[in-house]
């Protein structure tokens, strides 16, 4: 298996794109809220990190990949499919990914989307779900934290890019 992302870009995107990934995944199941501090970062790793290890007209299209999907978020959001956080951290996300790899993306997306829902329901039947007794996510009905799948998934690619990278 071979990724369109180069290891350099996986190398050198991962250390700075984890930390935010992480506080995004656990801002969304303590509140079920994704921060703009933490889009707004992950943006800003892309534009500058993305400026030195992405070749200039691949990084222009993965910018067009950022607004391609704020749009698409955006509509989403409008139709009642995802939240607006979920949306902006989708687009912020999206330069991230090589467009060789928007296939494989997806079903690393599907298959993580149902590992952490599966999880998510899990741990909140069970006991283990006291050890944060206050996380909105816990008593949020049939809505689920989109941002422990998105930001898990991002750090998979990333994590998947080191290993099998071109």
């Amino acid at each position: 298996m071979s990724l369109h992302i180069t290891v350099q870009q996986a190398l050198w995107f991962l250390p700075l794109a984890l930390p935010i990934c992480l506080w995004v995944i656990w801002s969304d199941l303590r509140a079920m809220r994704i921060p703009n501090k933490a889009v707004l970062s992950l943006a800003g790793v892309f534009l500058v990190v993305g400026l030195f290890v992405v070749p200039q007209p691949e990084y222009l299209w993965r910018l067009v990949a950022l607004v391609v999907m704020l749009v698409i978020g955006m509509l989403a959001n409008a139709a009642g499919m995802m939240g607006a956080g979920d949306s902006k951290f989708l687009a912020a996300a999206a330069p991230f990914v090589a467009l060789g790899d928007f296939t494989l993306m997806m079903i690393i997306l599907a298959t993580n989307m149902i590992a952490c829902y599966a999880t998510h329901r899990l741990v909140r039947a069970s006991p283990l779900s006291q050890l944060a007794p206050d996380w909105a996510s816990w008593s949020s009905g049939p809505k689920f934290p989109m941002g422990f799948a998105l930001g898990s998934t991002l750090v998979i690619y990333l994590g998947l890019g080191i290993a099998f990278g071109s």
